[in-house]
């Protein structure tokens, strides 16, 4: 069952008749404020939906270039002995030619791949596109919102996010390469510019890239927060707000304290590049020869970054989180198990992420003790996260699971979140972090917790709330292709990784052929590589789904066609800008009223029934 029959009318139909508007909202413009060129419609709009799009959009674009760099680097570890100069007309000098005419990827821009791959996927894909999309799309919608606090802000945060794209996208075009020294950027690589050729332009680059795309956070951020503390609707308390809206919240929180920390780290490592301090650099030697620096601590850039590299984790997972808790109650049609449980859990989730950064750095010659501290509160925040998951897979049993392609991705994240999370348990251990740090171990973790899993709350979340931003479905069945070559697919790369980083492969190697020890293990290196390709693929046919289905797609035909509570499915079909043409509803109960009194659910519009109490039941 994909969504509720068309002809379906509900007593929520007749109180939003009340109200005095229908499913046309898009020919009758919210007063003349609202009407507006193409231009400031589409390109520098005010409409928080239209936003949302751009970031969605524009995140999908850096997705494919990103996850087409880790397809080019895996063709260098799983085919070493293979020709890659088919990809001389692309990729140019950086692909080495011998003289039999052998292509071999060019080992400074393999580390190039390395960095730029991860700096995109983390930064520009699973925060700006992630909480970018779906903090502008669902936050007025849910809470009851004309719009952002700031509509103008909120188009500067987009266009920010657009320049520092577009100055990053310009360093992978330098003669000299893009920075090259890891996307966490460590001195002293990221801080000498002689230091190697993808540590010159390239890096002023990088850093001045990230510091616009700080700024549109921040501007994002501040956004987000004061709308959900100002701008709810009447009745619309703290504890009736959806999980998606606790989580974005807390989010932009976590941004809004730990972005800074990020900017002030890169203001030192400018001065140490460009002004001959030293605050990061001290007996450096290069060919031989003792450089001027003296006094300063990689260590410290080291606390600066990752003050906001934990955070960062949640940053990229608190999204998903809650857009997996929307999803998986609506299509299984059971109210959210434990909701108050869940609220807690987001903010201790944030608040421990920012006492645990240093369990990055048990071999940066932390302090034992110290470092005994950071395994303690790593251990910890496993608590929270483990009752977010046995929330998930309680409001999953016995359900009425429809399973559809956004149940599926949710479903999927579950998944992903408990195989992932469990390895952190091994890493979070500063002893068994000695022999794992730096291996495919790591790799394999970072990868299932938060990338692949973050990916597919992303997914749930556009599968489900597409026809809110389209007025169409994509195609079910493409999805479900597209469920099953993500999940089995990242499986198949990750998971052997963590074999590979119990023996010891170490991370960010360009070739492992001098290595006896490792020889023995290219076959597995070749599944892996072959599953990313595969993986790669599958994310394309997403791609060609997203774009038919955006003008071809079958279309909604009801305000509410997954039967969900929440205000946003309270909106005409093809809401305008203003969300609500007449009254903004007023909100009289929880939002996960499903199940309940024989009724399949009951929106929060919804007056309360004589005798009734409000609240989670």
């Amino acid at each position: 069952m994909a969504n509720i029959a068309d002809t379906t009318y509900t007593k929520e139909d007749a109180l939003i008749e009340e109200l005095g508007y229908d499913d046309h909202f898009h020919e009758h413009h919210h007063g003349d404020k609202y009407q507006a060129s193409f231009i400031t419609k589409y390109i520098f709009s005010q409409d928080h939906k239209v936003i949302a799009k751009q970031f969605l959009i524009t995140g999908m674009i850096w997705a494919i270039i990103g996850s087409a760099m880790s397809v080019i680097f895996r063709l260098q570890l799983g085919f070493p002995e293979e020709s890659i100069a088919w990809l001389k007309p692309i990729l140019g000098k950086w692909i080495v030619l011998d003289s039999t005419g052998m292509g071999k990827l060019d080992p400074e821009f393999y580390y190039a791949l390395v960095t730029m791959h991860g700096t995109i996927i983390v930064f520009f894909v699973l925060t700006a596109g992630l909480s970018g999309t779906f903090s502008n799309l669902l936050i007025p919608l849910q809470v009851g919102a004309r719009d952002m606090a700031s509509p103008f802000l909120n188009m500067l945060s987009y266009w920010f996010f657009f320049l520092a794209g577009l100055i990053m996208f310009f360093s992978l075009f330098l003669n000299t390469g893009p920075f090259s020294g890891g996307w966490v950027a460590y001195p002293p690589l990221s801080a000498l510019p002689e230091a190697s050729n993808g540590s010159k332009a390239g890096m002023t680059l990088w850093i001045t890239s990230l510091v616009f795309f700080v700024v549109s956070v921040l501007l994002g951020g501040i956004n987000y927060i004061t709308t959900v503390l100002n701008l709810r609707t009447k009745g619309m308390t703290m504890w009736r707000m959806p999980l998606t809206i606790w989580a974005f919240l807390v989010t932009a929180i976590l941004a809004l304290l730990s972005f800074p920390v990020l900017v002030s780290g890169f203001l030192l490592l400018m001065f140490d590049r460009g002004f001959g301090t030293s605050f990061y650099l001290s007996e450096i030697f290069i060919g031989g020869q003792a450089l001027d620096y003296v006094g300063g601590s990689p260590i410290l850039y080291q606390h600066l970054f990752w003050f906001l590299g934990h955070p960062e984790v949640y940053i990229i997972i608190l999204p998903a989180m809650g857009l997996t808790s929307e999803v998986l109650s609506v299509q299984s049609r059971k109210p959210i198990f434990g909701y108050r449980a869940m609220v807690l859990s987001i903010l201790a989730i944030a608040f421990l992420s920012f006492i645990v950064w240093a369990h990055h750095m048990f071999m940066s010659g932390v302090n034992p003790f110290i470092s005994n501290i950071f395994v303690i509160f790593t251990l910890i925040i496993a608590v929270p996260s483990a009752v977010k998951v046995f929330n998930w897979i309680a409001t999953l049993y016995k359900g009425n699971v429809r399973l559809n392609t956004p149940s599926l991705f949710a479903i999927g994240f579950v998944s992903m979140f408990i195989s992932g999370g469990l390895t952190g348990i091994f890493l979070g251990s500063s002893a068994i972090d000695i022999q794992l740090h730096d291996t495919y171990f790591v790799v394999a973790h970072f990868h299932i917790v938060m990338g692949v899993a973050a990916f597919m709350g992303m997914f749930a979340g556009v599968y489900h709330w597409f026809p809110k931003m389209y007025g169409r479905f994509m195609n079910e069945t493409l999805g479900k292709i597209h469920f099953w070559g993500t999940l089995i697919g990242a499986y198949i790369i990750f998971w052997p990784m963590h074999y590979l980083g119990m023996i010891g492969f170490p991370r960010r190697y360009y070739s492992f052929d001098t290595f006896d020890a490792f020889r023995d293990f290219d076959g597995l290196n070749k599944f892996i590589t072959i599953g990313a390709i595969v993986v790669f693929g599958v994310q394309l046919l997403f791609v060609v789904n997203f774009f038919y289905s955006i003008w071809k797609g079958r279309k909604q035909t009801t305000r509410n066609p997954w039967g969900a509570s929440t205000l946003e499915w309270t909106t005409p079909i093809n809401p305008g800008h203003g969300n609500w043409p007449g009254k903004i509803p007023s909100v009289h109960r929880w939002p996960y009223d499903y199940g309940k009194d024989g009724i399949e659910f009951t929106q929060q519009i919804t007056p309360l029934a004589e005798g009734e109490e409000p609240g989670e039941h």
